[in-house]
């Protein structure tokens, strides 16, 4: 019996893949339809960790969610994270293997589609629906040779596509034609129908265009989808989404300015979301090049794929001396993850376990050190925060082990034991937990410590649960359901 399963190409990165696919999942298992989200190679830095054990990428935890299901490391079987400009850890089924750069991965990757169809067998034994993201665009025909992310898997699972066009950017209708002229025929033929994203106004003003596309293509529109603002407020992985991001003047009623620098291989940037949806936080990424600002009351370092090769970069910027004088300033500080590793005295990472190999001292704002070890952490965590016992639910994803005399003042207590440092006067701290701020308990607690009345009644995950409803509806309103479904494959009545 043929497998129901659609995959969702774009004409691009950044067109809205990854929320379409979302908002799908949504959509159909409302619809009481069993439906799992798939992505057969991924390339992002931001991931979660699963129940089960392992790490995919943040989107397609995202899409599980969606659809009311567990992540789990068959719904991304290849992660790439990019660690530097040329090289990036491979995760296959959810283990990091090696680091690969990019010539030796382009002339391996098609070894990878043993394991990226197991994990797709399995999917599709046990759901109704597969709905398959991809990767970039499948018109780089330089990256067609050997290619396990667009056409190389849909040809080689039989896999019908759907092209995603965004209309934003402009140039929708060269994006659509163009990739049909590009493309080869046996690749072209697996493209069944196409959809447009992102338009802003009367959806029927764009009539004529759908018709030229459909006249130049052969495909027929699935539909038009409007800008939808609940795509904006649900977790993202692509950091195209932080381009532009720099500091705001600070707004009419807002108490507590949280600043981010923007570290080249920032990762698990999502952490934020939750502090960006509330009402008296002025929050914003500061982009290279820009100093950290002098009124902001919390600096927090992010996570990052490279510790030893962002601490450099951090230096470079200057912000270690902004850094030190919002400290002394009687500033805060927050390091996650690699950030909580930068704030320590020393990062050892002698075997390159993180990138390349060596040594440096670190900010010294915490009596830590880090040495990285070839033995990741990958797992969900629960526990409470220990200034406030606040509860704490997230995820650890990450290399290396730290100690030193602050560890003694740990930030939180999980099931597992303590975790983190924090300064005698607790206005520098750290720790390893991703997720801390979608928390409501931990984040009022946090804020309230910062300046007492600051924490609204935000409820983070309640408001991530109706973005994905929100979408899911948009979609309803705006593509032909029923005809996609028969793209699929899905058998009438399901």
């Amino acid at each position: 019996m043929k497998r129901a399963a659609l995959m969702i190409q774009g004409t691009g990165s950044d067109v809205g893949k990854s929320a379409v696919v979302a908002g799908l999942c949504r959509l159909l298992r409302r619809a009481g339809i069993a439906v799992a989200p798939f992505k057969p190679q991924n390339m992002s830095n931001n991931a979660a960790a699963c129940p089960a054990g392992g790490e995919i990428g943040r989107a397609q935890a995202l899409q599980a969610r969606a659809a009311g299901l567990e992540p789990e490391v068959d719904m991304n079987p290849v992660l790439l994270k990019p660690q530097t400009d040329r090289a990036s850890q491979l995760v296959v089924q959810g283990r990091a293997v090696t680091t690969v750069d990019a010539a030796r991965y382009l002339a391996e990757r098609g070894s990878l589609l043993a394991p990226i169809m197991a994990s797709f067998e399995r999917l599709a034994n046990r759901f109704d629906l597969i709905l398959v993201e991809g990767a970039g665009s499948p018109a780089e025909t330089n990256l067609r040779k050997r290619d396990v992310a667009n056409m190389g898997f849909a040809r080689r699972a039989g896999v019908p596509v759907c092209l995603l066009g965004d209309i934003d950017r402009g140039g929708v209708i060269a994006a659509l034609v163009g990739t049909r002229a590009v493309l080869d025929a046996e690749d072209a033929a697996l493209i069944v129908s196409f959809a447009v994203n992102k338009f802003r106004g009367d959806p029927a003003l764009f009539d004529e265009g759908v018709r030229d596309i459909e006249r130049r293509t052969g495909w027929p529109c699935r539909g038009v989808i409007p800008w939808c603002d609940a795509a904006l407020r649900l977790p993202q992985e692509d950091a195209v989404v932080l381009q532009g991001t720099g500091a705001p003047a600070r707004g009419d009623g807002a108490r507590v300015r949280v600043v981010v620098p923007l570290l080249s291989r920032i990762a698990n940037f999502d952490d934020f979301d939750p502090l960006r949806l509330e009402p008296a936080v002025e929050f914003s990424f500061v982009p290279p090049g820009a100093p950290l600002p002098r009124d902001a009351d919390v600096v927090i370092l992010p996570g990052t794929k490279s510790t030893l090769g962002d601490l450099a970069f951090l230096r470079a910027q200057g912000w270690h001396h902004d850094l030190i004088a919002h400290v002394r300033a009687g500033g805060r500080v927050l390091g996650l993850c690699g950030g909580y590793q930068m704030l320590g005295r020393v990062i050892r990472d002698p075997a390159g376990a993180d990138g390349v190999p060596g040594e440096a001292a670190g900010l010294g704002l915490l009596d830590v050190e880090t040495v990285m070890t070839g033995d990741k952490a990958v797992r969900p965590v629960t526990g409470a925060c220990v200034r406030s016992g606040a509860p704490v639910r997230g995820f650890e994803i990450h290399l290396g082990v730290s100690s030193g005399p602050d560890t003694a003042r740990p930030m939180v207590h999980l099931e597992h034991g303590a975790d983190g440092a924090a300064s005698a006067d607790g206005r520098v701290a750290g720790c390893y937990v991703h997720g801390l701020f979608a928390g409501d308990a931990f984040r009022a607690q946090w804020l309230d410590d910062i300046r007492a009345g600051t924490a609204a009644a935000t409820a983070y995950e309640s408001a991530v649960e109706d973005a994905l409803d929100e979408l899911a509806d948009c979609l309803d309103r705006a593509l032909d359901i029923k005809a996609l479904l028969a793209d699929a494959g899905l058998p009438a009545g399901r």
